[in-house]
């Protein structure tokens, strides 16, 4: 049986008075002291705060953060809309550890054969995600055994855990047959400026018809806890037929040639180096040069470099806390970028698009949809024939699904939600050296995503052959912190249980 239900969404922290800490905000730059804003008056509030906005002076409202509680909201809205630009913070409910016990999903508005059609897909694909759970749990555990060298006389309880880990590998992979309508739950924070934004832009994406739910619901909460904050300002929701993006023309024969296109280019990768800065070395180095006033007498290229990306030299890059970006000498990595085409699926996609300082140029779903099946397949499933078919014919039924709901007069953006998570995306990414070393650090690790992974390892092999002496410093936690400080690893007890750090780029993932 399908659970569904409308966006539930809560207010679970805001400022007392967020419109008239934003007026006494902008009272404070014309001010020898910071003003109060017990100390708004009534013609500030309808003066300044109208002035501020229609100039453009936004910042005064982003002083204003809102703590949200969102449940019974899809994955792809999450996707389309919440995740797709920098300036927010979430903790997600996970669905490579948090085991989907019963099928609870986003239904559309449909009626009649449709809304049967749709609901009889989704609860198709959780009977899948059971049948593949159960087929993979015995080779994950395998798998793990080996790694974490189990012997007869084993540890009972250490044997208990990794029994428990190899469910959790099995689940984690088995997601990618769950619909992206899945719903998820999530604390999410965003600053007045952004959520003003949000209510503009809520008929864009993917999503409209959920977004407006969720969006209107957000909105309507900070009204009443601050009436001022949208009554004295703000600008109403951009309408449907003046959105930007529904304008461009729409595939004649749906996105197949496109996605045959774009992977052809890809050649076999999962990214491929589009662009890079070409003198990113020199143009680092001097950089560095510049931060110090020195002269390339006094330090030179390679001198330069060193000292900027050996965590030998520079332990700033030891740091858990991510300091670079508060670093004068790491801030030099902020010149050289590079570009990648690269191919994911939504599930991974997900989480790539959290590395919110690399950003990406994202389909619209709307728009790149392919009457044939199309998505990616774990390796743990394709090791396996039996889970291979089973995950082949979930693959078909979710087209199919999708295809017969298009049949039936649904449009594209219901219909597109009964698709896998394994659904593919291609797009466009691209990020300075200073963001793109924090994700490849993380990702790079054994207990990244996979697909992320792959693609990581993809991106850092590529820059290793351009610039060698930026990607010789390149790798995961344990390869960068080898030999310089304890502990190697930063996972604690979720060690990958192989040494990576002895042979890296070349250590074989198997899980």
């Amino acid at each position: 049986m399908l659970f569904s239900g409308s966006p539930i969404v809560t207010l679970r922290a805001a400022p007392a008075t967020p419109y008239d800490s934003a007026i006494a905000a902008a009272r404070t730059c014309y001010s020898p002291r910071v003003i109060g804003a017990s100390e708004v008056t009534e013609s500030q509030r309808d003066s300044i705060g109208v002035l501020t906005f229609d100039a453009g002076h936004h910042t005064v409202y982003q002083h204003a953060h809102f703590e949200f509680g969102l449940e019974n909201i899809s994955r792809q809205f999450v996707w389309t809309f919440l995740h797709s630009y920098p300036f927010y913070n979430s903790e997600q409910s996970s669905q490579r550890y948090v085991k989907l016990k019963e099928p609870r999903a986003y239904v559309p508005p449909l009626a009649g054969r449709a809304r049967d059609v749709f609901e009889a897909a989704v609860v198709r694909a959780w009977d899948r995600y059971a049948e593949l759970s159960a087929l993979l749990k015995d080779d994950a555990l395998a798998i793990l055994k080996e790694l974490r060298y189990v012997r007869p006389n084993t540890n009972p309880e250490r044997l208990k855990q990794i029994d428990k880990d190899a469910e959790k590998r099995a689940i984690e992979t088995a997601r990618y047959v769950i619909p992206i309508a899945a719903f998820t739950s999530m604390v999410h924070t965003v600053s007045g400026i952004v959520l003003h934004r949000l209510h503009r832009m809520m008929n864009t994406g993917d999503a409209p018809h959920e977004t407006r739910l969720v969006i209107s619901e957000m909105v309507r909460l900070v009204k009443e806890w601050d009436p001022y904050f949208f009554e004295k300002v703000g600008l109403a929701p951009i309408p449907d037929e003046d959105v930007q993006e529904g304008e461009f023309p729409r595939p004649r024969t749906g996105s197949d040639c496109f996605a045959k296109e774009f992977d052809t280019r890809l050649g076999g990768r999962w990214s491929r180096l589009r662009s890079a800065s070409p003198d990113a070395e020199a143009l680092i180095a001097e950089s560095v040069r510049s931060v110090f006033g020195l002269t390339r007498e006094e330090l030179d290229d390679e001198e330069a470099l060193d000292r900027v990306m050996n965590p030998a030299r520079n332990r700033y890059r030891l740091d858990i806390l991510n300091v670079s970006y508060h670093s004068p000498l790491m801030r030099s990595l902020h010149h050289a970028s590079y570009v990648f085409e690269k191919r994911l699926s939504h599930t991974a996609d997900s989480q790539d698009q959290r590395h919110r300082m690399v950003p990406a140029s994202r389909p619209l779903m709307t728009f790149a949809d392919t009457a044939r099946p199309d998505y990616i397949t774990p390796r743990l499933i394709a090791a396996n024939p039996r889970a291979q078919a089973v995950y082949d014919a979930a693959m078909q039924e979710a087209w199919d699904a999708k295809n017969q709901l298009l049949a039936l007069g649904v449009p594209l953006e219901h219909a597109l939600y009964v698709l896998p998570n394994a659904k593919t995306l291609r797009f466009v990414e691209s990020g300075s050296l200073l963001a793109l070393l924090h994700k490849w650090t993380l990702r790079t690790c054994f207990n990244a995503q996979e697909e992320i992974y792959l693609a990581s390892m993809d991106e850092i092999e590529q820059v290793r052959t351009l610039h060698p002496q930026i990607g010789r410093y390149i790798g995961p936690p344990c390869v960068i912190r080898n030999g310089l400080i304890s502990p190697r690893c930063t996972e604690g007890t979720h060690f990958c249980g192989v040494p990576v750090w002895r042979d890296f780029p070349n250590a074989v993932r198997r899980l």
